[in-house]
């Protein structure tokens, strides 16, 4: 016997009977669990398989006293205000023009031009109007080419580099290492190869993720007072015969033999110091042939870093190199829960896909500011288990900015693995309790489960 009321019923598939929907309601928040629980694996809500992002970063003890330890005794004049000019020029560096965009550039403009001289000077000869021409392109591509200053890093711009990157430097390779610990925690490199090390400081991450189980690192930098300068960083600040990590390795050089390989293989912030397409396309190439199992980008977090990243992503991926040493097939790891087209390379206007960490800045004065490193990065794998919870019910989007946490709802902007940036309000009644209370517990950059639709029909089905 039922009593009529306001509320809403439903048939109920199984027995034929109506049922009030806030029962139905009930039942479906009871089965839901039931699929969800799978990817949580027993860890708490907080700790679900999909956080990978870190909680403000310190530098490591030894290497924040060497730091400050340097720098006292170099006695740099304006150091604070140099640092800070150094970090915004670093920060608003765009990549060269390449050789065939300034050609095509030239030739819209000699367009243009022709047009304009020949209703403004129509008695003019062929000659002098083909100077003039040429003049006002010439002039037009000094005034709006981007010209890139090329850094020489020589012993005081390396001082000056310490006090503006050494904390926001670390901050985001340790972000990005992270990721690889976290999702594959079976992995444990013995080797690693640092291009374009600078103060080291993959070496340093690295070394707080998997400790003495490293054996071995081969930093590669052009520059002989960087290298000179990190390894006073790795003696504590002078050049002692005990370094704070053993096995470390300065080159000026990438090793020349191919069959030499090292299970992880960094680049950080060091792409963008070649000028041209053609230089980061070889040293992409290189450092995939010397990957073993992980191959790790990271670059600034502009437009131009995310570019940069995209083309070694895209350059991997179709396998462009002449000559193949290992037949695995390169699968993206992070950030991108796809091989597509990046979503954020097509939606207008074009935004990166950057990512934040937050860190402890290196205290040059008394105080020790927490500030933020917004960075982008690219990990790429050998390993033929990808590690993807797809079979199990539900795939991961990535949290692509910040999580907006609100009364019942959670917004978020996910990457998905069907090539689409979605924006989500989760909800506890419409996506489960376990995904809702997830959600709340995530932040930008995390990974987050997004089950497949069918799994929501058949739950209602059985309603």
């Amino acid at each position: 016997m039922f009593v009529l009321c306001s509320r809403v019923y439903a048939k109920c598939s199984r027995c034929h009977v109506s049922v009030c929907w806030k029962e139905a309601r009930r039942r479906q928040s009871t089965a839901e669990p039931l699929v969800q629980a799978n990817f949580l694996k027993g860890s708490p809500h907080r700790k679900h398989p999909g956080v990978t992002s870190l909680k403000t970063v310190r530098l490591p003890e030894p290497l924040q006293e060497a730091a400050l330890s340097v720098l006292r005794r170099a006695e740099v004049k304006g150091l604070t205000e140099r640092a800070r000019k150094l970090s915004n020029f670093l920060w608003s560096r765009k990549r060269a023009i390449e050789p065939s965009q300034l050609r095509e550039k030239a030739r819209l403009l000699e367009r243009k031009c022709l047009d304009e001289e020949r209703d403004s000077h129509k008695d003019v000869g062929d000659r002098e109007l083909e100077a003039r021409i040429q003049k006002k392109v010439l002039s037009e591509l000094r005034r709006t080419t981007y010209h890139r200053t090329v850094l020489r890093y020589d012993k005081e711009l390396g001082l000056l580099y310490v006090a503006a990157r050494l904390a926001g430097g670390y901050a985001a390779v340790i972000r990005a290492l992270n990721e690889i610990k976290t999702r594959d925690p079976l992995f444990v490199p013995s080797s690693l190869l640092d291009f374009g090390s600078g103060l080291g400081s993959g070496v340093w991450a690295s070394h707080s993720l998997w400790g003495d189980r490293l054996k071995e690192y081969v930093c590669v930098d052009s520059s002989g007072d960087m290298n000179a300068l990190a390894e006073q960083l790795l003696g504590g600040g002078e050049e002692m015969d005990n370094p704070v990590i053993k096995q470390v390795y300065f080159r000026q050089f990438l090793p020349v033999s191919p069959k030499v390989q090292f299970d992880l293989v960094l680049a950080a912030f060091s792409l963008s110091e070649l000028a041209t397409l053609n230089e980061r396309l070889n040293a992409i190439y290189t450092l995939w042939r010397k990957t073993n199992a992980y191959l790790v980008l990271v670059e600034n977090g502009t437009k131009d870093g995310h570019q940069i990243l995209m083309e070694a992503r895209n350059a991997i991926l179709k396998g462009d190199e002449e000559v193949i040493h290992d037949m695995r097939r390169p699968a993206v790891f992070a950030p991108c829960t796809h091989e597509l087209t990046c979503p954020k390379l097509i939606k207008q206007p074009v935004v990166p896909c950057n990512f934040i960490q937050f860190c402890y800045s290196l205290p040059l004065s008394r105080s020790q500011e927490r500030q933020q490193e917004k960075f982008s990065y690219l990990i790429i794998s050998r390993s033929n288990e990808e590690q993807t919870l797809q079979n199990e019910g539900f795939d991961m989007g990535r949290l692509t900015a910040q999580v907006r946490r609100r009364p019942r709802h959670v917004q978020c902007q996910l990457c998905c693995s069907d090539e689409e940036l979605k924006h989500v309000a989760v909800t506890a009644r419409h996506h489960g309790k376990d995904v809702y209370r997830c959600a709340r517990n995530s932040d930008w950059g995390d990974l987050l489960p997004m089950f497949h639709e069918d799994d929501d029909t058949q739950i209602n089905e059985n309603l």
